[in-house]
């Protein structure tokens, strides 16, 4: 597997690509990152073309099962996050170069 992008990272490529000061570059990704959590909180769908979209979703109670002791428990109604990728990444992701990932 790959190494892990962080915050740091993409303020690095947001840098290299704009030449924008560091701390200007930082406040961009924070303040994308800001507004996608906002509106993925609020149960808005988040739709980036050729990436993906973010949404969440309601889960109903259900009976789940300890593994290790077999015994039924209630797992309370909850909402996830979901990630449903396009179909561009999803290709890109699963298309490989010389035996390399693009």
């Amino acid at each position: 597997m790959g190494e892990t992008c962080t915050r740091a990272d993409l303020t690095e490529a947001v840098y290299r690509k704009l030449g924008l000061s560091r701390t200007e570059c930082a406040s961009i990704v924070e303040f994308v990152l800001h507004e996608m959590t906002a509106r993925i909180a609020k149960g808005e769908k988040v739709k980036l073309s050729s990436f993906g979209s973010f949404l969440v979703r309601s889960k109903g109670r259900r009976i789940g099962r300890n593994p290790k002791t077999g015994v039924e428990v209630p797992i309370e109604p909850r909402r996830v996050l979901v990630f449903k990728p396009s179909n561009i990444l999803r290709t890109r992701i699963n298309r490989k170069v010389d035996g390399k990932l693009d």
